[in-house]
C-alpha cells in the first residue's frame, strides 16, 4: 500500500494551530477533548501495538492538551479489548488501538475507524539455532521434516497466523502452529528455541535481529521496506507471489460524532508525521501512514477480503470469533 507523504513543518503547524483553535464539540456542547482519554491496546504490554500506541500516545498528549492513558486489554486474539470498546461510550474518550486480525465483517460495523498508524511489512525470523539461513533454506528444511519446525503466532487468526499459514500454502511445507496470548509470550519462546520461527511485526524482534539473537531472512511485504532495506522480500527470495502486510491503526465506537472522529484524525496523522516520531518508527521497522476515516476504512475492507479467503480454503479456527 502506498501511503501518502508528510506535509511540510510549515503546513503541519498551522495545521495543528487550526486543530487547537477549533475544537470539536460534544454532544453536551463541550469542547473535545475536556478530560483524560483512554486508548485500549488488545494485545499485552509490549507488543508492536502496544509500542506504536504509547509512542502516539505521548505526542497526542500534547496534541489534544488532555492526558492520555493508554491501558491494555489483552485475551482472545484481541477481541476482550475488541468487545469492551464496542460497548463503550461513543464520545471520543474511550479508543480501540488495534492490529489486523480482530476486526472482520462480524464486529466491523461497530467501530467508526479514525486512522492507520502504519501498514508495515512483518518480518520472518528464526532462531539461530535453526540452520536455515534463506528463505530457499527454510522451505527446504521444513519439507524434510513435515511438522517438525514449529511457529509462534500471537492466536488463531491472528496477522502472524494467517501470514505463515500464506507461507505454507504458496511453498507446500507442513509447519506446527504454536499460538500464544501475546507476541512477548512469542517472542520469548522463539529466543529459547521453543519455537523456530515467526512473520513478527518489526518492532517486536528488531533489537533482538540487531543484537544477533533472532536471524531475520525477509520482509513479508510485496517491496522491500525502508527500514530493513538489506532484507529481500519472501517472494523474491524464495516463494513467488508471497505477500502479506500487517497494520495498525485506531478506532472508536460506532456513532462518535464525525467531527471528534476528525479531529482525532487530524491529530494522530499530524503526530505521525513529527520528525522524530517517523524516525523512531523507522527505526522500529514501521513506516508512518496517512489516510482519512474513508480511507482507512476500505483499508480494513479490502485486507479482511484477502483473509477471508485463505481462513475459509484453509480452515483456520479464528480464535475469539462468535
Amino acid at each position: 500500500m502506498k501511503i501518502s507523504t508528510a506535509p511540510s513543518i510549515l503546513c503541519l503547524c498551522l495545521f495543528a494551530a487550526v486543530a487547537f483553535a477549533q475544537p470539536a464539540a460534544t454532544g453536551s456542547g463541550q469542547a473535545f477533548p475536556n478530560k483524560a482519554i483512554r486508548i485500549v491496546v488488545a494485545y499485552p504490554p509490549g507488543g508492536g501495538t502496544d509500542v506504536l500506541a504509547r509512542l502516539l500516545g505521548k505526542y497526542l498528549n500534547d496534541a489534544l492538551r488532555q492526558p492520555i492513558v493508554v491501558e491494555n486489554r489483552a485475551g482472545a486474539n484481541g477481541q476482550i479489548g475488541v468487545d469492551y470498546v464496542a460497548k463503550s461510550p461513543a464520545d471520543g474518550y474511550t479508543l480501540l488501538a488495534i492490529a489486523a486480525g480482530p476486526l472482520n465483517d462480524e464486529n466491523l460495523s461497530l467501530f467508526a475507524p479514525i486512522a492507520l498508524f502504519a501498514a508495515p511489512s512483518y518480518v520472518l525470523v528464526v532462531n539461530p539455532e535453526v540452520s536455515a539461513t534463506t528463505v530457499r533454506e527454510l522451505v527446504a528444511l521444513a519439507r524434510s521434516q513435515p511438522g517438525r519446525l514449529a511457529y509462534g503466532s500471537t492466536g488463531g487468526g491472528a496477522a502472524s497466523h494467517l501470514a505463515v499459514e500464506l507461507f505454507k500454502a504458496m511453498a507446500g511445507i507442513d509447519m506446527l502452529h504454536v499460538p500464544y496470548k501475546g507476541v512477548g509470550s512469542a517472542v520469548a519462546d522463539l529466543l529459547g528455541n521453543q519455537v523456530q520461527l515467526m512473520i513478527s511485526p518489526a518492532q517486536s524482534v528488531v533489537a533482538q535481529v540487531k543484537s544477533g539473537k533472532l536471524r531475520a531472512l525477509a520482509v513479508s511485504g510485496s517491496e522491500r521496506s525502508p527500514s530493513l532495506p538489506e532484507l529481500p522480500t519472501i517472494s523474491e527470495a524464495g516463494v513467488p507471489g508471497y505477500s502479506a502486510e500487517g497494520w495498525f491503526g485506531m478506532v472508536a465506537p460506532a456513532g462518535t460524532p464525525k467531527d471528534i472522529v476528525a479531529r482525532l484524525n487530524r491529530d494522530v496523522n499530524g503526530v505521525l508525521q513529527l520528525a522524530e516520531v517517523k524516525t523512531r518508527l523507522i527505526d522500529l521497522g514501521a513506516s508512518p501512514a496517512s489516510t482519512t476515516p474513508e480511507q482507512f476504512l476500505e483499508f480494513i475492507r479490502r485486507d479482511n477480503a484477502k483473509w477471508a479467503k485463505l481462513i475459509k480454503e484453509r480452515g483456520i479456527v479464528v480464535e475469539g470469533a462468535k
